[in-house]
């Protein structure tokens, strides 16, 4: 599993229709200026997440975007896949063995964080980001404002909270 800006610029826009929509559509418009990006790339994102079924678009006068799925029901994993690695599932990975050569060490240790990310982040809803986030509190066992510095892909460190 990748984790890169388009996945947070996604869950942050998936963020900003479960707090600001409420039910209604929301434009890409006022998506992106709170994101401080273009139209075209919400436009882009979105059209996965609406291809996934997470949000549905409303057309027409006071049309937009808006979640299709209560926040309670849709994962920070399901989100990032949506728009970063539509094909990624929890199957394991075969590698094959060629002795203990650090390639296939390397190869393993990969296949093994990346099933612990997917794992971390299918455990963490929408909603439970929104609301943890905004007291401060713990989104997964890490500090909430450790998850984001506030600048598009621009992820802190989380070394500093140890």
């Amino acid at each position: 599993m990748r984790l890169s800006s388009k996945g947070q610029i996604a869950i942050s826009g998936m963020m900003f229709l479960a707090i600001h929509g409420k039910g209604r559509a929301m434009t890409a418009a006022q998506i992106a200026e709170d994101q401080d990006i273009s139209v075209s790339y919400i436009e882009q994102l979105f059209a996965n997440l609406r291809e996934s079924d997470l949000i549905e678009g409303v057309r027409g006068p006071g049309g937009g975007y808006r979640l299709a799925v209560p926040a309670e029901e849709i994962t920070v994993a399901d989100i990032v896949t949506s728009v970063d690695d539509r094909t990624y599932t929890m199957r394991e990975t075969v590698i094959p063995h060629y002795g203990d050569n650090v390639r296939y060490l390397s190869q393993v240790m990969w296949s093994s964080l990346s099933r612990s990310i997917y794992q971390f982040l299918h455990n963490i809803t929408l909603k439970e980001c929104i609301e943890r986030a905004g007291e401060g509190d713990f989104i997964g066992g890490v500090p909430a404002g450790l998850l984001k510095t506030g600048n598009t892909g621009d992820y802190a460190n989380i070394r500093e909270a140890g």
